[in-house]
Protein backbone atom coordinates (compact mmCIF):
# COMPACT_ATOMS: atom_id res chain seq x y z
CA UNK A 1 0.00 0.00 0.00
CA UNK A 2 1.27 3.11 -0.88
CA UNK A 3 0.70 6.62 0.55
CA UNK A 4 -0.25 9.59 -1.22
CA UNK A 5 -1.77 12.58 0.38
CA UNK A 6 -1.89 13.43 4.07
CA UNK A 7 -5.09 15.28 5.62
CA UNK A 8 -4.65 16.27 9.44
CA UNK A 9 -7.81 17.89 11.22
CA UNK A 10 -6.84 21.34 13.12
CA UNK A 11 -8.62 21.34 16.68
CA UNK A 12 -7.18 18.88 18.66
CA UNK A 13 -4.68 17.74 16.58
CA UNK A 14 -2.67 20.76 15.71
CA UNK A 15 -3.99 23.06 18.04
CA UNK A 16 -5.03 22.71 21.90
CA UNK A 17 -8.14 24.45 21.08
CA UNK A 18 -11.08 22.10 21.07
CA UNK A 19 -11.70 22.62 24.92
CA UNK A 20 -11.85 26.62 24.04
CA UNK A 21 -14.84 26.40 21.34
CA UNK A 22 -16.60 24.41 24.08
CA UNK A 23 -15.71 27.08 26.72
CA UNK A 24 -16.44 29.51 23.89
CA UNK A 25 -19.92 28.30 23.25
CA UNK A 26 -20.73 28.01 26.46
CA UNK A 27 -19.61 31.46 27.36
CA UNK A 28 -21.91 33.29 24.64
CA UNK A 29 -24.96 31.44 25.32
CA UNK A 30 -24.62 31.97 28.93
CA UNK A 31 -24.45 35.55 27.95
CA UNK A 32 -27.49 34.94 26.19
CA UNK A 33 -29.29 34.09 29.09
CA UNK A 34 -29.53 30.60 27.46
CA UNK A 35 -30.19 27.67 30.31
CA UNK A 36 -27.00 25.32 29.84
CA UNK A 37 -24.32 23.17 31.30
CA UNK A 38 -20.63 22.83 30.40
CA UNK A 39 -20.50 19.19 29.49
CA UNK A 40 -23.62 19.34 27.82
CA UNK A 41 -21.84 22.03 25.33
CA UNK A 42 -18.80 19.97 25.44
CA UNK A 43 -20.65 17.25 24.23
CA UNK A 44 -22.49 19.50 21.33
CA UNK A 45 -19.65 21.21 20.20
CA UNK A 46 -16.65 17.95 20.49
CA UNK A 47 -15.27 16.56 17.24
CA UNK A 48 -18.19 18.21 15.14
CA UNK A 49 -18.73 20.88 12.12
CA UNK A 50 -19.43 24.27 12.79
CA UNK A 51 -22.61 23.39 10.94
CA UNK A 52 -23.76 21.10 12.57
CA UNK A 53 -22.55 22.55 15.87
CA UNK A 54 -25.20 25.81 14.79
CA UNK A 55 -27.90 23.93 13.88
CA UNK A 56 -28.05 21.77 17.15
CA UNK A 57 -27.53 25.34 19.23
CA UNK A 58 -30.07 27.00 17.40
CA UNK A 59 -32.46 24.35 17.82
CA UNK A 60 -32.23 24.01 21.24
CA UNK A 61 -31.70 27.56 22.24
CA UNK A 62 -34.87 29.31 21.04
CA UNK A 63 -33.33 32.88 22.02
CA UNK A 64 -30.41 31.99 19.15
CA UNK A 65 -32.75 30.88 16.80
CA UNK A 66 -33.06 34.41 14.47
CA UNK A 67 -29.10 34.75 14.50
CA UNK A 68 -27.78 33.43 11.18
CA UNK A 69 -24.57 31.25 11.25
CA UNK A 70 -22.51 33.71 9.60
CA UNK A 71 -22.95 36.02 12.74
CA UNK A 72 -23.22 33.59 15.47
CA UNK A 73 -19.56 32.17 14.10
CA UNK A 74 -18.30 35.70 14.44
CA UNK A 75 -19.83 36.17 18.03
CA UNK A 76 -18.20 32.77 18.61
CA UNK A 77 -14.93 33.85 17.42
CA UNK A 78 -14.33 36.26 19.29
CA UNK A 79 -15.01 34.65 22.83
CA UNK A 80 -12.67 31.82 21.55
CA UNK A 81 -9.70 34.48 20.36
CA UNK A 82 -10.13 35.76 23.95
CA UNK A 83 -9.36 32.57 25.37
CA UNK A 84 -6.58 31.62 23.13
CA UNK A 85 -5.30 34.94 24.28
CA UNK A 86 -4.81 34.12 27.26
CA UNK A 87 -2.26 30.82 26.54
CA UNK A 88 1.22 30.80 25.36
CA UNK A 89 0.88 26.90 23.95
CA UNK A 90 -2.24 26.09 22.25
CA UNK A 91 0.48 24.86 19.03
CA UNK A 92 0.79 20.86 19.39
CA UNK A 93 4.22 21.32 18.64
CA UNK A 94 4.86 17.84 18.13
CA UNK A 95 2.19 17.54 15.87
CA UNK A 96 3.72 20.80 13.91
CA UNK A 97 7.12 18.86 13.60
CA UNK A 98 5.24 15.75 11.87
CA UNK A 99 3.28 17.80 9.33
CA UNK A 100 6.46 19.62 8.66
CA UNK A 101 7.83 16.60 8.07
CA UNK A 102 5.09 14.52 5.97
CA UNK A 103 4.72 17.40 3.69
CA UNK A 104 8.09 17.22 2.31
CA UNK A 105 7.15 13.32 0.82
CA UNK A 106 3.44 14.32 0.10
CA UNK A 107 0.53 16.82 -0.64
CA UNK A 108 -0.65 17.52 2.72
CA UNK A 109 -4.33 19.37 3.49
CA UNK A 110 -6.46 20.08 6.27
CA UNK A 111 -10.29 19.80 6.64
CA UNK A 112 -11.49 21.06 9.79
CA UNK A 113 -14.90 21.82 11.16
CA UNK A 114 -13.80 25.36 12.17
CA UNK A 115 -15.12 28.41 10.30
CA UNK A 116 -12.35 28.53 7.19
CA UNK A 117 -11.22 31.87 8.68
CA UNK A 118 -10.29 30.54 11.58
CA UNK A 119 -8.22 27.78 10.43
CA UNK A 120 -6.10 30.42 8.35
CA UNK A 121 -5.05 31.89 11.88
CA UNK A 122 -4.58 28.63 13.43
CA UNK A 123 -2.36 27.32 11.04
CA UNK A 124 -0.41 30.88 10.32
CA UNK A 125 0.30 30.93 14.24
CA UNK A 126 1.30 27.20 13.93
CA UNK A 127 3.49 28.12 10.78
CA UNK A 128 2.70 26.05 8.93
CA UNK A 129 0.42 27.80 6.44
CA UNK A 130 2.40 28.39 3.46
CA UNK A 131 3.29 24.58 2.97
CA UNK A 132 -0.27 23.21 3.77
CA UNK A 133 -1.61 22.61 -0.09
CA UNK A 134 -5.35 23.86 0.72
CA UNK A 135 -8.16 23.93 3.49
CA UNK A 136 -11.51 22.75 3.97
CA UNK A 137 -13.52 25.03 6.73
CA UNK A 138 -17.14 24.38 7.66
CA UNK A 139 -18.28 26.71 4.90
CA UNK A 140 -16.94 24.26 2.30
CA UNK A 141 -18.75 21.12 3.04
CA UNK A 142 -22.08 19.25 4.67
CA UNK A 143 -22.55 17.38 6.24
CA UNK A 144 -19.32 18.02 8.86
CA UNK A 145 -17.82 14.72 10.51
CA UNK A 146 -19.09 11.77 11.16
CA UNK A 147 -19.70 12.31 7.76
CA UNK A 148 -17.09 11.75 5.39
CA UNK A 149 -17.78 14.34 2.94
CA UNK A 150 -15.10 16.43 3.95
CA UNK A 151 -12.47 14.06 3.56
CA UNK A 152 -13.97 12.57 0.29
CA UNK A 153 -14.24 16.32 -1.15
CA UNK A 154 -10.17 16.72 -0.25
CA UNK A 155 -9.02 13.56 -1.90
CA UNK A 156 -11.13 14.59 -5.22
CA UNK A 157 -9.56 18.00 -5.04
CA UNK A 158 -6.34 16.45 -4.77
CA UNK A 159 -6.95 13.80 -7.50
CA UNK A 160 -5.97 10.89 -4.98
CA UNK A 161 -7.90 7.75 -4.34
CA UNK A 162 -9.21 7.90 -0.75
CA UNK A 163 -7.22 4.49 -0.12
CA UNK A 164 -3.92 6.15 -0.46
CA UNK A 165 -4.87 9.10 2.25
CA UNK A 166 -3.84 8.79 5.41
CA UNK A 167 -5.96 10.85 7.94
CA UNK A 168 -4.94 12.53 11.21
CA UNK A 169 -7.64 13.08 13.95
CA UNK A 170 -8.41 13.55 17.37
CA UNK A 171 -11.80 12.74 18.16
CA UNK A 172 -14.69 10.01 17.87
CA UNK A 173 -16.61 12.09 15.00
CA UNK A 174 -13.18 12.79 12.78
CA UNK A 175 -11.96 9.27 13.30
CA UNK A 176 -15.35 7.62 12.51
CA UNK A 177 -15.70 10.01 9.09
CA UNK A 178 -12.21 8.78 7.71
CA UNK A 179 -13.19 5.40 8.20
CA UNK A 180 -16.66 5.88 6.31
CA UNK A 181 -14.54 7.36 3.93
CA UNK A 182 -12.35 4.20 3.02
CA UNK A 183 -8.92 6.21 4.42
CA UNK A 184 -6.38 5.17 6.81
CA UNK A 185 -6.44 7.03 10.00
CA UNK A 186 -4.28 7.71 13.02
CA UNK A 187 -5.80 8.80 16.07
CA UNK A 188 -4.03 11.22 18.29
CA UNK A 189 -4.83 10.42 22.55
CA UNK A 190 -3.20 12.86 24.66
CA UNK A 191 -3.00 12.25 27.72
CA UNK A 192 -4.83 15.25 28.80
CA UNK A 193 -7.05 15.66 26.33
CA UNK A 194 -11.65 15.53 26.67
CA UNK A 195 -11.85 11.25 25.71
CA UNK A 196 -13.00 10.31 22.42
CA UNK A 197 -13.76 6.73 21.88
CA UNK A 198 -10.92 6.19 18.59
CA UNK A 199 -10.78 2.25 18.54
CA UNK A 200 -12.25 2.45 15.27
CA UNK A 201 -8.91 4.27 14.09
CA UNK A 202 -5.67 2.50 12.44
CA UNK A 203 -3.16 3.51 14.97
CA UNK A 204 -3.58 5.41 18.37
CA UNK A 205 -0.60 7.07 19.33
CA UNK A 206 -0.29 9.66 22.31
CA UNK A 207 1.96 11.77 21.10
CA UNK A 208 2.36 12.40 17.23
CA UNK A 209 5.88 12.31 17.95
CA UNK A 210 5.91 8.44 18.03
CA UNK A 211 4.41 8.39 14.41
CA UNK A 212 6.82 6.74 12.00
CA UNK A 213 5.11 6.54 8.30
CA UNK A 214 7.60 4.22 7.31
CA UNK A 215 6.59 2.11 9.84
CA UNK A 216 3.28 2.74 9.59
CA UNK A 217 2.94 1.44 6.10
CA UNK A 218 4.92 -1.24 6.33
CA UNK A 219 2.76 -3.01 8.94
CA UNK A 220 -0.14 -5.08 7.71
CA UNK A 221 -2.27 -4.85 10.49
CA UNK A 222 -2.66 -1.69 10.06
CA UNK A 223 -3.12 -2.02 6.48
CA UNK A 224 -5.72 -4.21 6.76
CA UNK A 225 -7.57 -1.88 9.03
CA UNK A 226 -7.48 -3.07 12.44
CA UNK A 227 -6.77 -0.57 15.12
CA UNK A 228 -3.68 -0.17 16.48
CA UNK A 229 -2.41 0.13 20.44
CA UNK A 230 -1.53 3.25 21.78
CA UNK A 231 2.20 3.67 21.52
Amino acid sequence: MMIKAIIFDLDGTIVDTELYWSEAMYNYLVDQDCNCTKQGILEIVFGRSWSDIYDDISSRFSMTAKISSHEMALRLSEYHRTLCRKDDHIVIESSVTLLKELAELYPVIVVSGSPRQDVIENLQLAGVNDIVRFILGAEDYAPGKPDPTGFLKGARMLDVKPNRCLVFEDSQAGVTAAKAAGMHCVALARENAYKQNVDHADLIVADLADFDINTFTAAPNVLDGNAGECF
